[in-house]
């Protein structure tokens, strides 16, 4: 058996992936370990783990492949340095600490990891990228887009895979990327680099995408096929300082957000604005994969990958039959896709074929025994009920869900990747007009504007949405059915300086509390095969109440990642307004708990992201 242990780090979201023969047995991100929110450091816990679940020793691994190339990215940051010098001595400086320090210590931390000297491979960034984005998809033949920030030199590649074999066709390089240029958006509207990107999502359909030519005219020239240059004189990135610049300021009326301030109407329509850009290049870019490879299928990963909005766009536009997207797209990804490349080309092993994708619903971290969850209830004191039965446990917290109460959901194997599909989960119901904003306010401890994603059976998403297929790992958005809105003006809103805080509570559908301002939601289609916990639950609300849909968000406060354990799910019910915890086959009411003083002080040391 061929075992290789796949790692990626020293950026962010550092991630570890064992693959055996081919076959996914184990991928998670350092962050749900270690509690630091986009954990950089090498993932020695993330690692233990995969050699645990794998149940081996580390001498049996057959290789460690890392998902970059470190040489080479150190060439990028001298050769992007005597550009711009003698500018950017700063950036420089950190740049090359970082890359003479953490990532050449690469072979001593893995030599900790193994008890000994091993070598460890590496592979380019965006063949990692590729990799994870076409290896783990159901396709024998598919095209394969890969848009981030920056790898070593590229930004963006065109691939085409069979069978065993991937081929990068194409390349844009640094400092032009459509993944800087939403990054530079993102920090000049007040969100931080590298995890606010999906809040500058969340806030483009309040806005109006009025500066769209201007981006076009000035930041990016995107040409038909979808390449594309930055302007360079509007950003400041390459030496290491702030994303833009006064000129950046000057173009967009101001100088940048202040986090936590309010968020203005020009906010809004810069974020309308990048968003609609970012979709015609991507949607130019995958026709573009299409007459490249001739294939009719696509497959998409890095960072931009998780822009479900585009990738909605290409589903509709209907340039391939078929659309797989790696649900750990960004960094953390890259660590299975290194595993896989190298399983593949290294040491010959056959691709098996699959009707079905091959991530396992990205269930692919640890679980817990009942006796692991009983023992953390009861170090807590809290009183529980046990219901073994699936088909009860399931009317019963359907039943609660119904009458609005919130629902901490902890089951099976820990997600892989930035969202929550039903292991980790904070479930509400989508019906309820105001649990937008409870949620967001009283459970998340985030902005009331977040839209939030339904979670929704298979068989019954064509009865609600505007799409065919599936998106078992929330990254397709589709328009809710006219059949099921509600009348929103939403072009006066726009038109106005009205304040987003009071469109958020008006009903747009008769699931308010997933359909964003734009008639738009997050689908997670969930299948009995991949998630059948969470569909027999769905199953079970669809009888009490006609709607066969869940809100579904990440079950952490903001500022924390996603829990891991028993003890984590414990802490973070405790500190929030969360009515009921379900934990594997036990359950607990918040109201049956005995009053107890719950510190609050770690709201203020939230990292705001």
């Amino acid at each position: 058996m061929t075992q290789v242990l796949g790692i990626s780090g020293y950026y962010h979201d550092s991630a570890a992936a064992l693959v055996a023969d081919g076959r996914i047995v184990a991928a998670a991100q350092e962050e749900r370990f270690s509690r630091r929110k986009h954990d950089a450091s090498f993932p020695r816990q993330a690692a233990n783990y995969c050699l645990q679940e794998a149940f081996i020793e580390a001498d049996q691994l057959d290789a460690v492949v890392y998902y970059d190339d470190s040489a080479r990215s150190l060439d990028r940051v001298v050769r992007n340095a005597l550009t711009i010098a003698p500018i950017g001595a700063d950036g420089f400086r950190d740049a090359m600490r970082s890359m003479l320090g953490d990532k050449l210590r690469l072979r001593e931390e893995v030599a900790v990891l193994l008890g000994g000297a091993r070598p460890v491979w590496s592979c380019d960034h965006h063949l990692s990228h590729a990799a994870s984005a076409f290896y783990p998809s159901p396709f024998a033949e598919a095209a394969i887009l890969t848009v981030d920030g920056v790898g070593e030199h590229a930004t963006l590649s065109i691939g085409h895979g069979r069978g065993e074999a991937i081929e990068i066709v194409r390349e844009i390089g640094y400092p032009h990327s459509l993944g800087l240029l939403y990054s530079a958006v993102t920090a000049y509207c007040g969100f931080k680099v590298n995890s606010g990107e999906y809040k500058l999502m969340g806030l483009a359909p309040y806005g109006r995408p009025v500066h769209a030519r201007t981006i076009e005219d000035e930041l990016i020239e995107i040409r038909e096929d979808g390449s594309f240059a930055l302007n360079m004189e509007y950003f400041d990135f390459p030496a290491g300082g702030p994303m833009v610049n006064d000129r950046f300021h000057a173009l967009f009326g101001g100088p940048p957000r202040a986090g936590e301030s309010r968020i203005e109407r020009r906010h809004m329509d810069l974020a309308a604005s990048v968003q609609l850009v970012l979709e015609h290049a991507i949607e130019r870019l995958a026709r573009t994969a299409r007459r490249l490879t001739g294939s009719d299928r696509l497959t998409m990963a890095g960072g931009v990958a998780l822009n479900c909005v585009a990738n909605g766009r290409l589903h509709r536009a209907g340039i391939f039959r078929d659309i797989w997207v790696q649900p750990a797209a960004g960094d953390a990804g890259g660590a299975l896709g290194a595993a896989l490349y190298a399983t593949y080309t290294a040491f010959g092993v056959k691709r098996a074929p699959s009707t079905r994708d091959r991530q396992l619903g990205s269930r692919l971290g640890p679980r817990f025994t009942i006796a692991q969850v009983v023992a953390a209830l009861d170090k807590e004191g809290l009183r529980y009920e046990r219901i073994a039965d699936d088909q009860t446990r399931a009317a019963r917290v359907a039943a609660a869900l119904a009458e609005g109460k919130v629902v901490g959901y902890f089951n099976g194997r820990m997600e892989f990747g930035p969202r929550a599909l039903g292991g980790r989960s904070i479930l509400g119901d989508p019906r309820d007009p105001g649990m937008q904003a409870r949620m967001n306010l009283s459970i998340k401890f985030r902005e009331s504007f977040r839209p939030f994603a339904p979670a929704v059976m298979h068989e019954r998403v064509a009865d609600w949405f505007e799409f065919t297929g599936e998106s078992p790992y929330m990254l397709m958005v589709a328009q809710v059915k006219a059949e099921h809105r509600q009348p929103f003006d939403l072009a006066q809103f726009r038109a106005g300086d009205s304040d987003m805080l009071g469109v958020v509570g008006i009903p747009r559908s008769s699931v308010p509390a997933i359909t964003h301002v734009d008639y738009s939601a997050r689908l997670q289609t969930v299948h009995p095969d991949d998630a059948p916990d969470l569909h027999r639950l769905l199953a079970a609300f669809e009888a009490a109440t006609g709607c066969p849909m869940l809100i579904n968000t990440s079950f952490n406060v903001r500022g924390e990642p996603i829990v891991m354990s028993p003890d984590d799910a414990i802490r973070c019910f405790l500190r929030t307004e969360m009515d009921l915890l379900v934990i594997e086959d036990h359950l607990v009411w918040r109201s049956e708990q005995t009053p107890r003083e719950v510190d609050d002080g770690w709201k203020s040391e939230i990292e705001l992201d």
